[in-house]
């Protein structure tokens, strides 16, 4: 049994306290605490401690060390119970323990997945052109649950995804494109469902999207690129295999075929 000789504040963490014990030695240093621990345990000078207490005081200051490490991970964004646990076995830190500090997380509401996955849904909605299904697998990933990710994805309704496939859409279809319609739709398409939209959401506003296209810039990147397969052939073939060769590679391109066959009989047609 060891008596408490004296209690100082430690001059670079205020918050840390220095017990000193009675030794046969004399007056000797034993082991710091946190504040928290100090109070918790009521220690004061004089009071006689055992070597049961003096290493359930350590432990206790030892969690204490670990939670407020986990406070200040926290500190910076919202975080999931599996990023938690994963930032604290890279901490080493003993499985016991990360037991402890994540119920008493969960106890002060400082930790809840579904809280997480709601911020997280909005965050990318309001940030990011990815689309659910992207946005729930990176909840997998974070270790969120099927059920609560559901429910977090109910907020990115139809009407949000349709509003956003349509600019996407619309950012994609380029006014000065020397790329056939069709093939700027195709390619706007495959991108955005890799952004992990509702096919059918893709499908109806690429149907809408085609009710839009302008004839006039359709008919500039056809004649655009249908000059360049006129140059890339004319040395090889002439006559009729020289237009065969270019309207395979202007329907190739996704170009209509009433406007090939204009452009070859006027293009085509001059050049004979």
């Amino acid at each position: 049994m060891q008596k408490i000789s004296r209690i100082t504040t430690q001059k670079k963490q205020k918050h840390r306290y220095n017990i000193f014990l009675n030794t046969p030695a004399g007056d000797k240093y034993g082991f710091s605490v946190d504040e928290e621990i100090l109070i918790k345990f009521r220690l004061e000078k004089g009071m006689e401690l055992n070597d049961e207490l003096m290493e359930t005081l350590q432990e206790q200051d030892n969690l204490h060390k670990i939670y407020t490490l986990t406070i200040h991970f926290l500190s910076y964004r919202i975080r999931s119970e599996k990023e938690v646990i994963t930032y604290l076995q890279k901490k080493e830190v003993e499985d016991e323990q990360i037991s402890v500090i994540m119920q008493r997380l969960k106890k002060e509401n400082l930790l809840d997945d579904q809280q997480f996955a709601d911020m997280f849904v909005r965050s990318r909605m309001n940030t990011s052109s990815k689309g659910p299904k992207v946005i729930e697998q990176e909840l997998f990933e974070k270790g969120i649950s099927g059920p609560i990710a559901a429910s977090a994805l109910e907020q990115y309704t139809p009407a949000l995804q349709k509003e956003k496939i349509q600019k996407l859409l619309g950012k994609k279809i380029k006014q000065s494109s020397k790329d056939s319609f069709q093939k700027q739709m195709n390619q706007a398409k495959n991108t955005i469902l890799q952004k992990g939209f509702d096919q059918q959401f893709i499908f109806n506003a690429v149907q809408n999207m085609k009710q839009e296209e302008n004839t006039d810039q359709e008919w500039e990147a056809l004649t655009f690129q249908g000059e360049k397969l006129y140059q890339k052939h004319m040395k090889k073939y002439e006559g009729f295999p020289l237009k065969q060769k270019v309207m395979e590679g202007l329907y190739r391109k996704g170009f209509h075929f009433d406007m090939i066959q204009q452009f070859v009989e006027e293009y085509i047609g001059n050049q004979e």
